[in-house]
């Protein structure tokens, strides 16, 4: 897959764009778009220097971004709240969305606090949700920045398995294997509403595998206190080494 720099230079030459390149980004999402878990992690909506939408933008000298993810977004909040700062001279979008949709924090607070049977029960409620609302209200989404953004690459990035299959753990075996098939029903279900809206789906599990929470280089953080919002989101290095690598094709 080509560079996105090179896409995005491309985009504007196709388009015939005038004037000097500047491309302009704008990163939507949630919260692991936004940076929560990471220590620049700030204000309401968790946004941090350490997000890979801010690592890009600084690696690539973008002048021109809208980082407006924000935590606990939900697909409807983006549509709502994020799409303000985008146009048609808007010529790259990120967005990271749909694990608030399907209840990613009640699931991962009733795996750590509750038993095998609870845990497995709750992502099985999620499952219903990826399955069925979520798909319709992800291309909601997608086709509502294309609107905005007719001339921008969607680039849309997957969430990682959280935790690692095997090795020591404080969360089970059956807990494990619940929440790593609840991921992939996720993404399959994101790719494919992501291709239809004609947008680049980038596969983070594969980035991440290996390093899930229970790993010896963990890139996903445990539980997080006092402020539980960072709990099995990306830390520092999942950011910079599994995000960024990602985005940066």
């Amino acid at each position: 897959m080509p560079g996105l720099m090179a896409l995005l230079i491309g985009s504007l030459i196709v388009a015939g764009a005038p004037g000097t390149f500047a491309p302009e980004y704008a990163a939507l999402g949630d919260s692991y778009a936004a940076g929560v878990g990471t220590p620049g992690s700030t204000g309401h909506c968790g946004r941090s220097p350490e997000a890979y939408p801010s690592l890009y933008a600084e690696q690539h000298n973008l002048f021109n971004t809208h980082l407006v993810a924000c935590n606990r977004a939900s697909t409807a909040d983006v549509i709502n709240d994020q799409l303000g700062d985008l146009t048609g001279g808007t010529s790259l979008v990120s967005i990271t969305v749909g694990g608030a949709d399907a209840g990613f924090a009640d699931v991962m607070s009733t795996c750590v606090l509750g038993g095998d049977a609870a845990c497995i029960d709750k992502v099985h409620q999620a499952e219903k949700i990826v399955n069925g609302p979520l798909g319709d209200n992800l291309e909601r989404t997608f086709q509502a920045i294309r609107a905005k953004a007719r001339n921008a690459n969607l680039v849309v990035l997957g969430y990682p398995h959280v935790v690692e299959d095997s090795g020591p753990c404080s969360l089970s075996v059956a807990k494990r294997k619940a929440l790593n098939e609840g991921a992939d029903q996720l993404a399959e279900v994101t790719r494919d509403r992501a291709a239809k809206a004609g947008a680049a789906f980038l596969d983070a599990r594969p980035a991440f595998a290996g390093h899930g929470y229970c790993a010896p280089d963990a890139w996903i953080n445990g539980v997080t206190a006092p402020d539980t919002d960072g709990s099995f989101h990306p830390n520092e290095a999942g950011q910079r080494l599994g995000y960024l690598p990602l985005l940066s094709g």
